[in-house]
């Protein structure tokens, strides 16, 4: 986790003065966990979580409030503010910031989106297939969201049917038992695999 912050730490600017990374995947892949352990290996960078920017009524229809509220003013090296969902209250809440940091993660599904993509620095994609994701993703949020999660499921399929995020990726993680393992993805400038210690992989 070491090597891939300190990577992408030496990346140019992508957001204005921001390094804007996505963390990609299907709902259940490991996106959250992943990102999480991320931002800690690069001191703490922030996340923005896609599940605050989306709601029921909008789960993929996001892009505008996301440029508005979040990537324009970080493109400008300005603190961002949005205003994160409550998914019981099903209203969105008090503004929430989101600084101008030299590296910021926004993981979440659709992080990859087209409309996004012009705007990262790498694109992560969390290498784990829907199915077994989907099952990962029911059996955490257990019983009370299986009805949520039948129309969030064929939501999602038509997302990625219709804007794709894997052949964009740079990178795939994929979890082992050590951790994480990460691998030149379809998209990636320098396919070169690097395993084990020594000096970061040059993706």
């Amino acid at each position: 986790m070491e090597h891939l912050a300190a990577f992408l730490r030496r990346l140019p600017p992508s957001c204005g003065p921001v390094r804007l990374i996505a963390v990609d995947g299907h709902a259940g892949s490991g996106k959250s966990t992943f990102a999480a352990r991320l931002a800690e290996a690069l001191g703490g960078a922030p996340v923005l979580h896609l599940d605050d920017i989306a709601s029921h009524t909008e789960l993929f229809a996001w892009t505008e409030r996301l440029r508005e509220q979040v990537t324009d003013p970080l493109s400008q090296g300005r603190t961002a503010h949005y205003t994160p969902y409550d998914w019981r209250a099903r209203r969105f809440g008090e503004p929430r910031a989101l600084p101008a940091a030299p590296v910021v993660l926004v993981e979440g599904v659709g992080a990859g989106r087209r409309a996004l993509r012009g705007l990262l620095a790498r694109l992560l994609w969390m290498d784990v297939p829907a199915k077994t994701a989907w099952t990962r993703g029911r059996a955490r949020d257990g019983a009370e969201q299986r009805e949520f999660w039948d129309g969030w499921v064929e939501a999602e399929r038509e997302h990625f049917a219709k804007d794709p995020s894997r052949p964009y990726a740079h990178l795939l993680v994929r979890q082992v038992p050590q951790g994480y393992e990460v691998l030149p993805g379809p998209a990636a400038e320098h396919p070169v695999i690097t395993h084990g210690d020594g000096p970061p992989p040059m993706w």
